[in-house]
């Protein structure tokens, strides 16, 4: 009998470590691949627990670097930020990993790929999707939609029962089973307690980022970010002079930085592709650092119709991302778009860090781009070649339409009326 192989996309959490377990009840051979996307993760231990378990090899794959130059500076380029609030860590981390699960197949020629991704979440769209762009051929185990695994575990509480009779560890606790996504750009939490939207998420949840009205210094603290075609090219501490300069080495700044000011927390219900609606935790600090400097300067140096027309494709492309198409045609062609309209987005920015938020103080052009920003024009302390007068003609091109509205159907009434 031919023992087919699997590969694992594998955490050391619950739920992959159950699902491993189960794989080779179910006469599998499988190699886990555990991606090193920057999470807080003893990466040896999940290694060793993992071959203690059964798996026939583990694979760390190191891709933070990956993570970070072609997907996160990306997503910072192009301002993707999903319904308004949140900054698509874990969405983005999906497609960087598929590549890791992929290579690894192709590699050690397995024809299934395993996911612990639950069916009712998002990130079996995702990985699905990015297997099926990436090796069209591969055949993918889901065990949250299979019926025998569905029937033997209904949730969580089932999977840490599961594992303590199979002795393996885990982090999860029948008090606080809320589960955890981390990666160099955020951690999310959710489902346990977290799935009443009216309960209030516990203090200690939190792992990157201190408490703003409790631990937060009080002191601001400054520091300067440069771009070059709206990509992030260094940070500056303004109060040390230290200067960051690949992404890895700004982001991991930032982070320690806004973290400890609190900066990146949101509590969020979002609606997710598969059609539910889910309340999520999440804390992103040097993501939320680097999209507030990026908003800044893009609104500064684009031309107003150009600013309004990436900000719609922005927004179908956080769609894309979060629903699992980064490897899809329009995807690429939106990308491509938005590049072009960052042609102009150099120039550097000066954010300032108090607790709980950041905002932008200063902002500056880069020294060898031009700037839509014309001081003299805008002063109102000369006139600086702009003709006042041509301000009513201008008005009153627009005033035609509201005057034709105001004559067909009678002005407008007032709250007072």
């Amino acid at each position: 009998m031919v023992v087919e192989k699997v590969i694992l996309a594998y955490s050391g959490g619950l739920d992959t470590s159950c699902i491993l377990k189960w794989l080779l009840e179910q006469r599998y051979e499988v190699i886990c691949v555990l991606a090193d996307v920057g999470q807080q993760e003893d990466f040896e231990a999940a290694r060793q627990k993992a071959l203690k378990i059964g798996a026939k090899e583990v694979i760390v794959a190191d891709i933070k670097r990956n993570f970070a130059e072609q997907y996160i500076w990306p997503a910072i380029q192009m301002g993707l930020i999903y319904e308004e609030r949140y900054l698509l860590g874990t969405s983005l981390a999906r497609p960087c990993i598929s590549v890791a699960l992929i290579e690894a197949a192709r590699r050690h020629g397995a024809k299934y790929l395993a996911h612990g991704a639950t069916g009712k979440g998002n990130d079996q769209v995702r990985f699905e999707l990015c297997a099926y762009a990436l090796q069209p051929e591969l055949k993918i185990i889901a065990p949250w939609r299979d019926m025998e695994f569905c029937r033997q575990f209904q949730g969580r509480q089932d999977l840490i029962a599961y594992a303590k009779a199979h002795g393996i560890e885990v982090t999860a606790k029948p008090a606080t089973p809320w589960s955890t996504d981390g990666n160099m750009l955020h951690i999310s939490y959710e489902s346990g307690v977290l799935e009443n939207p009216n309960t209030v998420a516990p203090s200690t949840l939190y792992e990157l980022t201190l408490d703003p009205f409790t631990q937060a210094p009080q002191k601001p603290h400054r520091v300067c970010v440069h771009f070059k075609q709206g990509l992030p090219t260094s940070v500056e501490d303004l109060s040390s002079r230290q200067v960051y300069s690949t992404p890895m080495n700004m982001l991991k700044f930032l982070n320690d930085l806004g973290g400890s000011y609190g900066i990146g927390r949101i509590d969020i219900v979002e609606n997710r592709y598969v059609g539910l609606k889910s309340r999520g935790v999440y804390e992103t600090p040097g993501g939320t650092i680097l999209y507030t400097a990026h908003q800044d300067l893009e609104v500064f140096a684009l031309d107003r119709e150009v600013l309004r027309t990436k900000q719609l494709l922005r927004d179908r492309m956080s769609d894309f991302v979060y629903n699992g198409f980064w490897f899809s045609p329009e995807a690429l062609y939106v990308r491509r778009c938005i590049q072009l309209a960052q042609e102009y987005v150099t120039g550097q920015v000066t954010v300032e860090l108090s607790p709980g938020y950041c905002r932008a103080i200063a902002r500056k052009a880069g020294d060898k781009v031009g700037a839509l920003y014309n001081q003299q024009l805008v002063s109102m302390d000369v006139h600086g070649g702009y003709v006042p007068q041509d301000a009513g003609g201008f008005i009153a091109i627009n005033a035609v339409r509201i005057r034709e509205h105001v004559r067909a159907f009678g002005p407008y009434k007032t709250d007072q009326q």
